[in-house]
């Protein structure tokens, strides 16, 4: 474990996905991709994302909540080590006490799946650790993207 990281204020989730970890990558940070697969019919569609893919460069997503409302995220990239480690700041609108928390993904790619370990810290209440439950959903969006493109 990440030395850094404070097991109390953080979120982790593991996958693997089959799929190597450049194309894991470039599905999480390409604007295009992402609103491809980052929504959950019934609760939210992400509807336009942008990435200044480098150390210091901003990135956001919009979209739209069930009930017709807006959403924005957004943050800056801290590190971005292609294809194995992507760092940034999250900022969501959607949670009255946020404050900006930090998401770690790493990427070790083996015999062609890639596996994928995502730290979330910051996430000082439990109010927000709890409106950022969602991961698990958002990681598996990832997978069945990905994994249906090598079908």
């Amino acid at each position: 474990m990440n030395p850094a990281v404070n097991v109390v204020d953080a979120i982790v989730e593991e996958i693997t996905i089959n799929a190597p970890a450049e194309r894991v990558f470039e599905a999480f940070t390409n604007p295009s991709e992402r609103v491809k697969w980052w929504c959950v019919p019934g609760r939210f569609r992400t509807t336009h994302a942008e990435s200044d893919l480098r150390p210091g460069g901003r990135w956001s997503m919009r979209g739209t909540k069930p009930d017709g409302g807006a959403f924005i995220v957004k943050g800056e990239y801290r590190s971005v080590e292609r294809p194995r480690l992507l760092v940034f700041t999250w900022l969501p609108d959607w949670q009255g006490d946020a404050t900006e928390s930090l998401v770690r993904i790493e990427l070790t790619e083996s015999h062609g799946a890639t596996r994928l370990k995502l730290t979330h810290s910051g996430l000082k209440t439990e109010t927000s650790r709890a409106s950022h439950r969602g991961w698990p959903q958002v990681l598996s969006l990832l997978k069945g993207h990905l994994e249906a493109d090598r079908r």
